[in-house]
């Protein structure tokens, strides 16, 4: 929503410096009234307020972390290496198959890093099979994005509606603090998001950023590579403790000394509030998301540590759905269904252009102009 606001207004200003301050203040006071109203929202460390479905009738989007491993070892990672467990690709396309049947639209392939398994082939051929054959509005991955190569997106790209890429910093020093490195990598990763962006706009796919604000980049300011990199969507999350995870003692990873204050993360939106990030506040985040991990089982979060159900692959989705708790109002406040769909094939010039409406962060030279406009 506030995408589409911060759009509307950046057109209606045009190139008037008072007319881009007015909307610029105006989306300022709405993101806070916005923010606001997500911090009031109860915890979720029971089920009030959560849309504790018996059946599965919410199984509109889905993240599938079919992998566990990665190659990077970031401090904060809630779905660490516990496991080298891999689904088949024919067991894998029938659970697919099985979620679709249920009334799954969109599926967000994660891990782990999901191009570290058969060099991306894995992942590449589960996207051919979720667009090809069961036709899904949307499928998407995520991904840290130093293992895509050019060659993936001239076998797959065309399967592919959007890709994520994980950066949490354009500064180099504060990703490996955070970890998110890999010593063998062979491109830093602001290097990687700008790469990956170019491959994008390329092929046709939408370029996504997330990235997880903690307590060593939560000073930073973002705003110039972001609206240089145009994300079609740029997601903010708040650092977040899973049991069993990330929250120390047996735990693989321990993301304590991560961890933000909500009036932290609020200072973060407000320095970006002219980008217009969609936010996701702890309280959000939690259990607004279907999450099926390398078994094909469903993770509950309710109680801080993803618990699992029963196997799809063994009960079904019905039969595997059992007590697991989704936050339905949470997943339309955090905008969890939108424009999701592939930019437009390419035209005989061989460049891509969008059908898409989606607001897009506005062109670069706007949003700095404005921003320092603010600051004068």
């Amino acid at each position: 929503m506030l995408k589409h606001l911060f759009a509307e207004l950046i057109q209606c200003a045009g190139s008037s410096a008072i007319y881009s301050y007015i909307a610029l203040v105006v989306v300022g006071v709405v993101t806070t009234l916005f923010y606001m109203r997500n911090r009031l929202r109860p915890s979720l460390g029971g089920t009030e307020a959560i849309n504790c479905s018996a059946n599965a009738a919410n199984v509109v989007s889905v993240n599938y972390h079919f992998t566990r491993q990665c190659n990077y070892s970031c401090k904060f990672c809630f779905h660490t290496a516990k496991t080298s467990h891999l689904v088949p690709i024919e067991e894998a396309c029938r659970g697919m198959k099985l979620l679709k049947e249920a009334g799954m639209r969109k599926i967000n392939f994660s891990g782990g890093e999901p191009f570290l398994i058969r060099r991306g082939k894995q992942v590449g051929q589960m996207v051919r099979y979720a667009k090809e054959t069961l036709q899904l509005e949307s499928v998407t991955i995520v991904t840290n994005g130093s293992l895509v190569t050019e060659e993936w997106f001239e076998q797959y790209g065309q399967w592919l509606d959007i890709m994520a890429i994980s950066c949490d910093s354009f500064d180099e020093g504060t990703n490996e603090l955070i970890g998110r490195t890999a010593a063998n990598a062979a491109a830093r990763q602001v290097e990687v998001a700008y790469r990956v962006q170019e491959l994008c706009g390329r092929f046709g796919v939408k370029f996504k950023l997330n990235t997880v604000v903690n307590t060593h980049n939560v000073n930073e300011d973002m705003t110039e590579h972001i609206a240089r990199l145009q994300p079609a969507r740029w997601k903010v999350f708040q650092c977040l403790l899973i049991d069993g995870e990330n929250a120390g003692g047996q735990d693989l990873r321990d993301a304590r000394a991560l961890v933000i204050t909500d009036d932290q993360f609020a200072a973060f939106l407000a320095r970006h509030k002219a980008l217009s990030p969609i936010a996701e506040s702890n309280s959000v985040m939690r259990n607004s998301y279907v999450i099926v991990d390398e078994y094909f089982r469903f993770l509950n979060n309710v109680n801080g540590s993803k618990e699992p159900s029963m196997s799809i692959l063994d009960k079904g989705v019905q039969g595997a759905w059992g007590k697991t708790v989704f936050d339905q109002a949470g997943f339309v406040e955090r905008s969890g269904e939108y424009e999701w769909t592939r930019l437009a094939e390419k035209n005989s010039t061989g460049t891509s252009t969008s059908t898409s409406t989606l607001a897009r962060i506005p062109d670069t030279n706007v949003v700095l102009r404005a921003v320092k406009e603010l600051s004068d």
